[in-house]
């Protein structure tokens, strides 16, 4: 059975997160998603979460293709959370490209191409024009 991880805020969910966790849990047969802590969100955009981390964690928990979920805390434990979850496969979008090759070594890493015309960041500036 092989295991995909992939990690994400997935603030303000969108078919972007869709479409690339379908496309993640179609390279294996388990996919576990880690989400970003507001903590750890707050650290890579300076802004914290529209979404608190329990309410992101139970919306991504409900898709269908989505077998396990749990609160990524730091990015620097990465390994720690492939091994931990015994995963064979990392996926991350391509935005990320190179940037977990060093990884390589603990699992396949994989760079899926992300939905062309959408972001969470570019959401919430088209909504923030109606306040």
């Amino acid at each position: 059975m092989k295991r995909v991880i992939t990690f994400g805020t997935f603030d303000v969910l969108h078919v972007g997160h869709i479409r690339i966790l379908e496309r993640a849990k179609q390279l294996g047969h388990h996919l576990t998603v880690g989400i970003s802590s507001d903590a750890l969100n707050f650290s890579k955009k300076q802004r914290n979460p529209v979404y608190p981390e329990k309410d992101r964690s139970e919306l991504i928990a409900s898709l269908k293709f989505v077998d396990a979920v749990f609160i990524e805390e730091s990015l620097e434990l990465k390994a720690e959370y492939i091994k931990e979850h015994a995963a064979d496969i990392l996926v991350m979008g391509d935005d990320w490209e190179g940037k977990f090759d060093f990884l390589s070594p603990l699992c396949e890493v994989t760079y899926l191409k992300r939905t062309e015309g959408i972001s969470t960041t570019q959401l919430i500036a088209e909504i923030r024009k109606y306040e």
